[in-house]
């Protein structure tokens, strides 16, 4: 019985418990108001406690593979120079940037095992996700992940349109292993990943991806950068 419910009885994050009861309990009083509204808050309380989930994930744990942050879709790979505020250099690097909207799990994981070498945290606007001004003038919180062989690796949650609330649990100095849960943000945004100079990213635009288990790229990989097409 427990093997059938476990794909239904998805836990939720903690953070979504104080909305799931603030939507239930309006709900109630909605219900006692008129029915229907009652009906209408059950559905908005069932929606928020389905955003909130926060499902196990199976990570490949073979060395050097980089997963996914975030679920969503891949919006875009291109170039660009990391956030300064890291102090990395000027260097353009891959930058792949994942989109999430309001029905993906916004629950984040790191993408390699690795260090906290440095985090930054910058308010900003609440550009739509989607636009590539959003990496640079949106709220965001950076983060460098220094890998074994010294290379650097860079993370960042960036706030959206409707997201208000970038939530990072890392600390400087702290170790981390591929798939761990980091954070989250609400409601519906984006993380761009910087891939370390040489590395290929294994996706392409278009692609949908799960947290944690999508691999976007192999840090001993000598392949070129893959394409893709809707078939």
């Amino acid at each position: 019985m427990h093997g059938l419910l476990k794909p239904i009885l998805i836990p939720i994050h903690r953070d979504g418990w104080p909305f799931v009861a603030g939507f239930a309990a309006v709900a109630v009083i909605l219900a006692l108001l008129w029915a229907p509204l009652g009906w209408i808050g059950a559905i908005l309380t069932a929606w928020c406690a389905y955003f909130f989930r926060d499902p196990a994930r199976i990570t490949p744990t073979r060395a050097g593979l980089v997963v996914s942050p975030a679920d969503g879709v891949v919006q875009m790979i291109q170039p660009a120079v990391p956030p300064v505020d890291l102090g990395l250099g000027s260097q353009p690097l891959t930058r792949i940037s994942v989109f999430m909207n309001v029905f993906n799990v916004h629950v984040n994981r790191t993408p390699v095992d690795g260090a906290v070498a440095n985090l930054a945290y910058r308010p900003g606007k609440f550009f739509n996700a989607s636009l590539d001004k959003a990496s640079e003038f949106n709220e965001r919180q950076a983060i460098a992940l220094r890998l074994a062989d010294g290379r650097d690796l860079v993370v960042v949650q960036i706030a959206g349109l409707v997201a208000r609330r970038i939530r990072c649990d890392l600390r400087q100095g702290q170790a981390v292993r591929t798939g761990e849960r980091f954070g989250l943000i609400r409601f519906g945004s984006r993380v761009d990943v910087y891939l370390p100079d040489g590395v290929a990213p294994l996706v392409a635009p278009g692609q949908t991806t799960i947290a944690g288990e999508t691999v976007i790229a192999d840090l001993a990989a000598t392949e070129a950068a893959r394409h893709g097409e809707e078939r």
